[in-house]
Order: structure tokens, then sequence, then C-alpha cells
């Protein structure tokens, strides 16, 4: 079963429509929670959430949550 929560790169890069090169940076920095897996990084969606929402410019918070 495999379980859509978890993300691999690729997968991490297109749902935030930038390149893997960019999600590597962004783990490298720590600016983006990943877990390595054998020679894999795997990120959990509720990270690259979090991430998004952290990294929202709007200000107001409510605008962030959508």
């Amino acid at each position: 079963m495999v379980n859509s929560d978890v993300l691999t790169v690729s997968q991490t890069a297109e749902y935030l429509q930038i390149c893997d090169k960019t999600v590597r940076r962004l783990i490298s920095k720590g600016d983006l929670l990943a877990s390595k897996v054998g020679n894999s990084w795997r990120i959990k969606k509720s990270d690259v959430d979090f991430y998004l929402k952290k990294n929202c410019n709007s200000t107001k918070e409510d605008k962030c949550d959508e």
C-alpha cells in the first residue's frame, strides 16, 4: 500500500511546481524537513504544506491558510 502523505523529491517538486534541484537545495539548507531513506529523500506532505505556510508573504495570516 502506497502512502500518499510521503513524497519523493520529484513528487515534491511537481507539487511545488519547481525543479528537483531546488527541492534538494531547500532540504540541504534545512528549510524543508525531509528524511533520508537509503539514498533517497522522503518528504511528508504536511511538511511541504508547513513550508508553504511559513513562507507566505501575505500580511493577513488567514490568507495563508487557503
